[in-house]
């Protein structure tokens, strides 16, 4: 069967049970610990992060990052209550401290739509928080706290594009409802793509080992330095509750980049607005030696720049394109309303497509866009 992945910047890819983490439950704290590594005894073709003199023990990351990872309890208003008005939800997430002025990271879904906002510190202190912005295309929120500077202990964002298949990871999380809890695991893969609360793609996602669960949502995926590599997001399970709907660990989870994640972050904190790329195409995920689409949305940039369903996108201004995830990166590195020019193989035929990018819609159309 091909799957089919919606619009570019693109919806999401089919497949097994891909769930945003939820963010409430309830369950027991779990602390995995696992002995030092020895950097001097490291063979030099191992991963920086576990080649580095400044690697850690898991305790001792905790014990320096722990005061900056915070718990985060949202109330949302939700439709479908008495006689169909609506009711009050809360959930929880967690978040990461991002500097000194009270602006904290976490994921958009675990405070988008929120009507208040509460977050609790690793000594307990407890403040209410603004939510200053969020995007729903790469599943990053971030909110503001009033609190002392005592209480902000920022945790340094470490490069993302630099992590390795291998290199040890640790969570810190609300996990069903216990905070401050911490698991470990490793890289277990790079590049993966993963569908956003708007239904497009996220490109360059990291899947992990480490047990991620309802409640871990927002919080920091660590590398071997104590560095947030990424924002805990979302798991692939098939352990899903049937009466709540949620998932749990099994073993593949999934963080948002640490360089997406600031990327985002700084954007919204100097007040700009948050935009993406639009071309209008939805892409079969599985194609090789380019990027095959599927279906080209009415009215979009690729109609109007003459994109057919059938055709393979084999290059952009120039460079090679050999997949569907490159080419859904590399058009997001190009700004709203430039135009790109595309390498296009259509029956025996190249052609050189002009294209003015669009700006992405607030959610991914319903067929074909």
């Amino acid at each position: 069967m091909t799957r089919i992945v919606p619009p570019i910047l693109i919806a999401g890819l089919a497949g097994a049970v891909i769930a945003l983490i939820a963010t409430d439950g309830g369950g027991s704290r779990t602390v995995t610990v696992i002995q030092p590594s020895h950097a001097a005894a490291v063979p030099s073709t191992l991963p920086t992060s576990l080649t580095s003199t400044r690697g850690m023990s898991i305790n001792q990351i905790f014990r320096q990052d722990g005061p900056g990872v915070v718990d985060i309890v949202v109330t949302s208003n939700t439709s479908g209550g008495f006689f169909g008005g609506t009711q009050q939800t809360e959930g929880e997430g967690a978040g990461v401290v991002y500097n000194k002025n009270g602006d904290i990271l976490t994921d958009e879904h675990v405070v988008g739509g929120a009507t208040s906002v509460t977050v609790t510190f690793e000594d307990g202190y407890k403040v209410g928080a603004k939510v200053i912005g969020t995007d729903s295309s790469t599943d990053v929120g971030v909110i503001h706290v009033n609190a002392p500077a005592s209480q902000l202990h920022p945790i340094a964002l470490a490069d993302s594009s630099t992590a390795e298949v291998g290199d040890p990871v640790i969570a810190i999380g609300s996990p069903f409802s216990f905070p401050e809890t911490v698991t470990s695991g490793i890289v277990s893969a790079l590049g993966r793509s993963i569908t956003a609360p708007n239904q497009f793609t996220i490109t360059g996602a990291i899947q992990t080992d480490a047990a991620i669960n309802p409640g871990n949502s927002g919080g920091p995926l660590l590398d071997a330095n104590g560095d947030v590599l990424g924002l805990a997001d979302q798991i692939e399970t098939n352990n899903t509750n049937p009466t709540t709907g949620e998932g749990s660990s099994s073993g593949v989870g999934f963080a948002i980049p640490s360089n997406t994640v600031a990327h985002i972050a700084n954007e919204i904190i100097a007040g700009q607005p948050v935009r993406h790329s639009y071309v209008g195409v939805s892409l079969n995920p599985d194609s090789s030696g380019g990027a095959a689409i599927v279906t080209v949305a009415p009215s979009s940039p690729a109609s109007s720049a003459g994109l057919q369903q059938g055709d393979l996108i084999t290059g952009l201004d120039g460079k090679p394109i050999t997949s569907t995830q490159q080419f859904i990166e590399t058009v997001d590195t190009h700004p709203p309303g430039q135009t790109i020019t595309l390498t296009d193989k259509r029956g025996g035929s190249t052609l050189h497509i002009r294209l003015k990018l669009g700006t992405r819609p607030s959610s991914a159309p319903s067929s074909g866009g």
